[in-house]
């Protein structure tokens, strides 16, 4: 049997999704509540076949890995590609829990009268077809189309190829599911085409995607981003740096450094620069690199100053901190590794974060509240805290009921991409037969003196 070219097995998907467009954003949201609870019940009653797919993933998984000799890089990778019983049931309460936020569609945001009588609000709607592409695996990926489809929005998938028997037995069932429940046809839409051109040819598709959200690594959001014209609503990206103040306290202090650093060394907030004032840094810096070191094998990036304070000693068969280059000031790591840096003061520090930014996330440490006050005025990132780790830079922990990824622009919303943020405004008048009058018609005086300026 013939293929169907890719541009052509695109443009047949994104068709069918914009046409559910307009149905789904005038569904109410009962509807659409009960679609995701009927997904939720047949990820449940599908448990047997999708782990059977999965199994077979993993066994495709392991068979490209033959001859890898690093025991950890083989189990790493299978065990991000294997799901589990329990991780079928975190994806059905993610889509009973998202079935259960308020609607945002239909929200009135502002309400005004204007002097002639007219009444001035602002209304939430969807945004139209979403197209999520994504290496992160389906678990990710079905709490992304659940808060596509809660907020009215037609989710348009396609996943990374280890996972490809795996999607297709969920998403599969999620779209029959869906559409039973009431959704229409197309609402949810899954890629089973796995080659790279088959994600390009969609974000290049202007006139069938409103929007489009890359989630995954920095090579694919790299990649999109470079092919597409359609707006962006979130590519996680930017550097999230903690800064530890100058009598900051110092158990603290170490300890927001490595949970933002080790708590998820793969998430998109997780640390990647720590900057220490000076005035702390004889007494901190010592201890919290032999501890990064020692106890947890990161590698520890730092300028001249650390490298000086830590000295060349050999600790446990793992090198002190290794001089770092400029390019790790603005390198996202999701690794094992973070860069340091010895900073003068709040001042140098603020410079810093500019230089490198717009950043990710960004957290200080300080028991001054004025210090904390201008951090947060001043640094430019999606997100700034205050004595919290970055890891807290998260839609589920900032109360959001979840996210499809963090924005870091400065344009739509910056943070956690949630339900509000997956809607656009429109303004709606209401009038009792107000007309716009002319503008008075200038006078030749008047004229003369406008033609005299030009």
């Amino acid at each position: 049997m013939v293929e169907v070219p890719v541009k052509l097995y695109i443009q047949n998907i994104l068709k069918k999704a914009r046409d559910a467009a307009r149905p789904l954003a005038a569904l109410p949201g009962s509807t659409k509540d009960a679609a995701l609870r009927a997904m939720a019940d047949r990820v449940e009653a599908d448990e047997d076949a999708i782990l059977e797919a999965n199994r077979q993933d993993v066994e495709t998984v392991g068979k490209t890995l033959e001859g890898e000799t690093n025991k950890d890089t083989i189990k790493q990778v299978v065990d991000r590609v294997r799901l589990t019983a329990k991780s079928l049931r975190d994806m059905a309460d993610t889509l009973r829990r998202i079935a259960e936020l308020p609607d945002p569609v239909g929200e009135i945001t502002s309400l005004g009268t204007q002097p002639n009588g007219l009444q001035v609000s602002r209304l939430r709607m969807p945004i139209g077809v979403i197209a999520i592409i994504s290496d992160l695996g389906p678990t990710v990926s079905v709490e992304m189309m659940a808060l596509c489809v809660k907020a009215g929005n037609v989710a348009v998938l396609r996943e990374a190829s280890e996972w490809s028997q795996s999607n297709k037995a969920i998403f599969v069932g999620l779209r029959e599911a869906g559409e039973r429940a009431g959704l229409p046809a197309g609402a949810v839409s899954f890629i089973e085409r796995m080659d790279r051109e088959a994600a390009l040819e969609v974000v290049r598709q202007t006139k069938l995607v409103d929007a489009v959200v890359p989630r995954g690594s920095a090579a694919l959001r790299k990649a999109i981003t470079e092919q597409t014209r359609i707006p962006i609503l979130c590519n996680d990206s930017g550097v999230s740096t903690v800064y530890l103040d100058a009598g900051a306290d110092l158990p603290l202090a170490q300890n927001v450094v490595v949970n933002s650093k080790l708590q998820q060394v793969g998430a998109f907030n997780a640390a990647d620069t720590v900057l220490v004032h000076q005035e702390i840094a004889r007494t901190l810096v010592p201890g919290l690199v032999r501890r990064l070191l020692d106890e947890f094998r990161v590698e520890v990036r730092g300028c001249k100053k650390t490298i000086a304070l830590t000295g060349a000693q050999t600790m446990s068969g793992y090198q002190s901190a290794k001089e770092a280059v400029d390019e790790d000031w603005s390198c996202q790591f999701q690794s094992k590794t973070v860069a340091m840096k010895v900073v003068m003061d709040l001042d140098e520090a603020l410079e810093h974060l500019t230089r490198y930014g717009p950043g990710h996330t960004a957290t200080i440490v300080t028991r001054d509240y004025s210090t904390a006050w201008r951090f947060v005025r001043e640094v430019d990132a999606g997100a700034v805290l205050v004595n919290a780790t970055t890891r807290f830079h998260d839609g589920h922990e900032l109360g959001l009921g979840g996210e499809v990824g963090i924005a870091t622009g400065r344009l739509h919303v910056r943070g956690p991409i949630a339900l509000e943020a997956l809607t656009c405004q429109k303004y709606v008048v209401m009038g009792t037969g107000q007309l716009r009058l002319p503008h008075p018609v200038p006078t030749a005086y008047e004229d003369a003196i406008m033609l005299k300026r030009m």
